[in-house]
């Protein structure tokens, strides 16, 4: 067996054992408690990317087909300009811009909607079919409404977003009990009163779910959208280029960018959620 590839399972091994550790330690404070939660998927990335290293090196698999994350690595390091522009071109723009309009119309049509049974029935089932939609067959259209640079890519971002928030929202709108509506009613509370008091806190799980999921699709719509037609700047932009260029460093160097990116929007909606819905059982049960 190849020294490269021995030391990455031996390396494998000793990390599966630590994590195995680690996850039945018994902290005695939150801080360490939290410490550890952290440090567990920390372990498990590391290790998977050490394990790739010996692997590919040790097997001499050709960098074409996949390159080792050091490759990688370097690659981001000299390339952080060209990295940044397509990030901000396609996260800070299309993405945010998107996120920010699919998500916010889904809501307020689904305010609007919630006392018509018959705009109810009608929206939701044609939100599902809209949502099986693909991509490649949006992406097209949209560019063709709105042109190549960066409003046709936050269409489709729209698109993407929009159901999903209009369904999780109605959803959460019916979520509180009759006994707690029935109480706001006992109370001569208006229409907009137990909205705001009681509906819209019992429906915040639903919507950060849909905030969520739309953080990643967001992302995965905008991306697939450049594929079709796009200025000379842009993360799917570049993947589809160096791919036929045979730079297959720099097509994961922008996976890698995206991965992150869409990480963090996903940790910092979590975040948010957690400080708006603490009083929820899932959160408190956390």
């Amino acid at each position: 067996m190849n020294a490269a590839v021995a030391g990455a399972l031996a390396f494998w091994a000793a990390a599966w054992a630590l994590n195995q550790w680690l996850v039945r330690l018994k902290t005695g404070t939150e801080l360490a408690r939290r410490a550890v939660n952290l440090l567990i998927p920390a372990l498990f990335g590391i290790t998977l990317l050490v394990v790739w290293e010996g692997l590919v090196r040790g097997m001499n698999v050709p960098t074409v087909l996949l390159p080792p994350p050091s490759m990688i690595w370097e690659r981001i390091l000299s390339s952080i300009p060209t990295l940044w522009a397509d990030f901000r071109q396609t996260f800070l723009k299309a993405v945010l811009i998107g996120y920010a309009l699919g998500c916010g119309s889904g809501f307020l049509v689904a305010i609007a909607i919630d006392r018509s049974p018959f705009l109810k029935r009608g929206l939701l089932p044609l939100g599902n079919f809209v949502s099986a939609l693909p991509i490649i067959g949006i992406a097209p259209i949209m560019v063709m409404w709105f042109g190549f640079e960066w409003p046709s890519k936050a269409a489709v971002v729209v698109v993407m977003t929009f159901f999903p928030m209009l369904v999780n929202t109605v959803e959460g709108l019916g979520a509180s009990s009759p006994i707690d509506r029935d109480l706001m009613r006992t109370y001569a509370a208006s229409y907009w009163q137990t909205l705001f008091k009681l509906r819209l806190p019992a429906a915040a799980p639903f919507i950060f779910n849909a905030l969520k999921i739309n953080s990643t699709l967001a992302l995965i719509g905008a991306i697939v959208a450049e594929f079709f037609g796009t200025p000379i700047v842009g993360m799917g932009f570049r993947i589809s280029t160096e791919v036929g260029r045979m730079n297959i460093d720099m097509v994961w160097a922008e996976i890698a960018v995206a991965a992150l990116a869409g990480s963090l929007f996903y940790g910092v909606v979590a975040i948010v959620e957690r400080a708006v819905t603490f009083w929820h059982p899932s959160i408190r049960g956390g």
